[in-house]
């Protein structure tokens, strides 16, 4: 089943739930950077969160350098942001350890 595209109203209230997260100009997409103390850790995550990702069969736009991960997400099916966004916006906070 194609994910449906949110509607601007929805994307703003799943924005609301989550910290750090930011929406482009079009709102097609959030990205957020996440930052550890070195390699190890930011690779940990890294792993933590392809399994998530994997679980939900929604991967994510990312780039490491070092201690930093550029996390960019959106739903190509959908042409935009869909509800598998947020859920792997969660899933990636909760593997950086910002939320329980």
């Amino acid at each position: 089943m194609k994910p449906e595209k949110l509607e601007r109203n929805a994307i703003e209230a799943q924005l609301a739930g989550l910290t750090g997260w930011s929406l482009d100009e079009q709102a097609a997409s959030i990205s957020k950077t996440f930052n550890f103390k070195n390699f190890v850790e930011a690779f940990g995550f890294m792993t933590k969160a392809a399994f998530a990702a994997e679980k939900l069969n929604h991967h994510p736009e990312w780039f490491n350098v070092y201690s930093r991960v550029e996390v960019k997400l959106n739903t190509h099916d959908a042409g935009g942001l869909s509800e598998f966004d947020f859920k792997l916006a969660k899933a990636m906070d909760k593997a950086a350890g910002q939320i329980d």
